[in-house]
């Protein structure tokens, strides 16, 4: 999906999640590029960096967990090698770093939604610095 305020780079089932929020966030004027990486191993970096290079910000969506997992490393990809053409950080959006739950309902509550995907879109074109918990 092109775009052009703001990169949404979802992996695996978090695609359907980037693809929802940019709906939502069309439908209020913010113009969201989805891209879908495929494989991490090898990870398509010139798709990447050239989004980010057009919309100067994104944010990485990962049912991982958020810390020491996939949205770290590509997150520190693009600020190693986009960092002068970003306006804001990549944030980072993963499952709660917490046992995951047996339940699926419970489940469904620690990873990303296409909600809050949304909102921390919204606050980062609108020059907001967040922190994604």
């Amino acid at each position: 999906r092109e775009g052009r305020d703001i990169t949404l780079i979802g992996t695996s089932s978090m695609v359907q999640v980037a693809e929802k929020a940019a709906e939502i966030l069309a439908a209020e004027g913010i113009s969201a590029e989805v891209i879908d990486p495929r494989t991490i191993v090898p990870l398509d970096e010139k798709t990447l960096l050239d989004s980010v290079k057009k919309t100067s910000r994104a944010i990485v969506i990962d049912e991982g967990h958020q810390s020491y997992g996939v949205t770290a490393e590509i997150a520190s990809r693009l600020n190693e090698k986009a960092f002068y053409h970003l306006d804001a950080p990549v944030l980072r959006m993963g499952a709660m770093d917490v046992p995951v739950p047996f339940s699926p309902a419970l489940e469904d509550l620690t990873v990303p939604t296409a909600e809050g995907v949304a909102a921390n879109a919204r606050k980062l074109c609108a020059g907001e610095l967040i922190h994604a918990a």
